[in-house]
């Protein structure tokens, strides 16, 4: 949606980005004086890993048409951007932590004259003594708790499903400990760059009968069973139980089932039969672990990951407001 400039000028207005491995979103947002946020117009540009270190130039081209409109403007920035593979380092905070204090520990700078403030990520040690770390995703909790308050209170298990998925555990508002898990990215490699898939495999749509049979090969395995569960990627292609496009949902199945498998008997929260999950995600990700949560007896709520991601980006902007008056 577009609005034009003479629309928002009693409005305030501020740029968000969620700049992630993946993918860049920028987001033109108007607050009015309740504090509401309005969504004016988004742009998409490379994620972290496809930038090649040209991020400053990547930013200042994805803005453009709005600040040439509406001159500098104040820039939000969360995400893999401000890790060690980004532009500017942040600092880690470490958990137990409120998210509301993320600004706190943000760094300021300037780019092409707009005051930007780079968000920073948060840090936990496991019951293992495994040290576990993300950006981004405690952006799109506080933004979620904001939408949602009554989960601020008692214990809280978030899914946030992606390239690294999370599994995070609040307790009355706050982070206490996350577990991370390569799904998304592993199965993008396996789908490229592996023997599994056909490299001229067409786009089709997604089998939920073949993903079914992915979360249960893994789901149901005493051991796990992902490294021999993933080659029947291969082999059941080759018996041809599975035509290529299924392959796809079915390797789907094999990895978001092993990654519902180790939640499961995670020793930092209960999740057993009748327990209760929030899901913030696309539409097709919270689709897909909602179903293999459901399997095992979870019940979940879905939250849209892009409404969780404005949603701490306005909290954070409101309350920079209000700090500066």
């Amino acid at each position: 949606m577009t609005v034009g400039g003479s629309k928002l000028q009693h409005l305030n207005l501020f740029i968000a980005v969620d700049w992630g491995t993946s993918h860049l979103r920028a987001y033109l947002c108007s607050v009015n004086t309740t504090g509401q946020l309005t969504l004016i117009a988004q742009r998409d540009g490379p994620g972290v890993i496809r930038d090649k270190q040209n991020f400053e130039h990547t930013l200042i081209g994805v803005v453009a048409p709005w600040t040439s409109e509406y001159g500098v403007l104040p820039i939000y920035m969360a995400g893999q951007i401000t890790s060690s593979i980004g532009w500017k380092e942040t600092p880690y905070l470490a958990c137990p932590i409120n998210p509301e204090s993320l600004l706190s520990g943000a760094i300021n700078f300037d780019c092409a004259g707009n005051k930007v403030s780079a968000l920073p990520g948060t840090k936990c040690t496991l019951q293992n003594n495994l040290f576990d770390v993300m950006r981004g995703e405690e952006l799109q909790i506080l933004g979620f708790l904001k939408q949602n308050p009554a989960y601020q209170h008692g214990n809280v298990l978030i899914c946030l499903p992606g390239t690294h998925t999370k599994w995070v555990l609040l307790k009355d508002g706050q982070i206490i400990c996350f577990k991370t898990a390569m799904t998304g990215e592993l199965y993008d490699l396996l789908c490229h760059q592996s023997v599994l898939i056909p490299n001229d495999c067409e786009a089709g749509e997604f089998d939920w009968h073949a993903f079914e049979q992915g979360c249960e090969l893994t789901l149901g395995s005493d051991s796990g069973n992902l490294a021999h569960g993933i080659f029947s990627v291969r082999t059941r292609q080759l018996s041809k139980e599975l035509t290529p496009v299924q392959a796809k949902a079915y390797l789907s199945g094999v990895l978001i089932g092993s990654d519902v498998r180790a939640a499961r008997h995670a020793s930092e929260w209960q999740l057993v039969n009748n327990s209760k999950v929030v899901v913030i995600g696309t539409e097709q990700l919270n689709t897909c672990f909602t179903h293999a949560l459901n399997c095992i007896g979870v019940q979940c709520l879905e939250f849209d990951v892009k409404e969780a991601t404005l949603s701490g980006f306005n909290y954070l902007f409101n309350s920079n407001k209000t700090k500066q008056i």
